[in-house]
């Protein structure tokens, strides 16, 4: 189970390779995807010998905020365990991200992690003039339209996949812990996904994943976001060190637009 919460934030999981012409598309980026007052729900099933087990849930939600005197889009999510697993191994964990609403760039990140005995806090704040993150462990430089986790999949979010073609790379540059990663997510074309809530067309892409203590090295995980103005967040499929780990939407509230992927 552990970082299990960790899928949804996917694109910290991964590795760089090389860097293309497209990463200057990503910044200045305006939110086309999401409003304010958005929420969904992701369900994850854990499978070992082939039988899924409704191990935990993510929740998360929009909401407007302000902070340095500017309107940001409050993103709050919310990972846990489910009460049958907390005796093996409990998951309480909450990002939350403060994201510009006129550059889409983070401001603010909080993490909180309870998983198991570990427990970690961590509090970033990003200086965009400049290009600096304060954490309680000092002073880091950041390039320009860094994100964090959370920031990171919402701008995603906002990506016109129309504009390239399978096997294709789209890079993206992250704070985490104290360190800038340079990282990429693959894109692989569109295909019909069926799910627990029906059966959508969907956008295909897989991250390149660093080998560590949960997921095993390279291009392993596979990610599927609705083929509609939303780009929500369908399935996520990937193995683990022991089993396989799916995560679906199981629902939504309060979309932009109408989800019109789904075909059933």
């Amino acid at each position: 189970m552990r970082r299990i919460f960790l899928l949804f934030g996917i694109l910290a999981c991964c590795a760089f390779t090389q860097v293309n012409e497209t990463e200057q598309d990503l910044c200045g980026m305006k939110n086309t995807s999401f409003k304010v007052g958005e929420s969904f729900s992701l369900t994850i099933f854990y499978s070992v010998a082939g039988i899924y087990v409704n191990a935990g849930t993510a929740e998360i939600s929009t909401t407007l905020g302000h902070f340095d005197n500017r309107p940001v889009y409050r993103i709050s999510c919310e990972g846990r365990s489910n009460s049958s697993y907390d005796w093996i191994f409990k998951v309480r964990d909450h990002y939350e991200s403060y994201i510009d609403t006129a550059t889409m760039q983070s401001l603010k990140f909080i993490r909180q992690i309870h998983e198991g005995g570990y427990k970690k806090r961590e509090n970033v704040v990003f200086n965009r003039e400049t290009n600096t993150a304060i954490t309680d462990k000092g002073v880091f430089k950041t390039p320009p339209c860094v994100q964090d986790v959370v920031s990171a999949v919402f701008n995603a979010r906002n990506i016109d996949f129309n504009k390239y073609r399978p096997d294709d790379k789209i890079p993206f540059k992250m704070f985490l812990g104290n360190e800038v990663y340079n990282l990429y997510i693959r894109y692989l074309g569109k295909e019909k996904i069926t799910t627990r809530l029906g059966t959508f067309h969907a956008i295909k892409f897989k991250p390149l994943l660093i080998k560590g203590e949960m997921f095993k090295g390279g291009e392993k995980m596979t990610v599927w976001v609705s083929d509609d103005a939303d780009h929500l967040p369908l399935r996520i499929e990937s193995p683990i060190v022991v089993g396989t780990v799916k995560v679906d939407m199981t629902g939504y509230k309060n979309l932009r637009y109408p989800l019109t992927s789904r075909i059933d």
